[in-house]
């Protein structure tokens, strides 16, 4: 039997839930969710991206990505634009009002982080840090589920 409270992967589930309730909360505020901060987060850091990568990014798939990108073109926060060089690709663009956001939703982020953080020390934090892209890099190369 499997002492599911010890589990790696309920304790990240569990961790993953409390941490979007918390972004959740905050981001209220803004009328923003935590998967659309992800994907402004992206566009400030290189705005223009097309669709595609935007999903590769975020790690979300194109349906919902296509979705999260309409709410934010309806608010006025991104545009699309016909990409350049693909007529069937366009690129998201950051408006003048995503980019007067960032200042403020990072600032928010930043805070969030910080609260989720406190309870761990400073190598804890540090610790958690480097295990998070090896999960990452689990999940790109398709390794199963149950090696959580």
């Amino acid at each position: 039997m499997i002492d599911i409270e010890k589990s790696v992967g309920f304790l990240l589930a569990k961790a993953y839930q409390r941490g979007c309730a918390l972004f959740k909360e905050e981001f209220d505020h803004y009328d923003v969710t935590p998967q659309q901060f992800g994907l402004l987060a992206f566009l400030w850091q290189e705005d223009g991206l097309s669709q595609a990568e935007l999903s590769a990014r975020v790690q979300i798939d194109r349906t919902t990505m296509g979705g999260i990108i309409d709410r934010l073109e309806k608010e006025k926060v991104v545009e699309r634009r016909h990409h350049p060089a693909d007529r069937r690709a366009y690129q998201v663009f950051l408006t003048g009002k995503g980019k007067s956001l960032e200042q403020e939703l990072c600032t928010v982020a930043g805070q969030v982080i910080n609260k989720i953080t406190a309870p761990l020390s400073v190598e804890e934090h540090q610790t958690l840090i480097s295990f998070c892209p090896r999960r990452a890099y689990l999940k790109s190369n398709n390794f199963s589920s149950q090696a959580f």
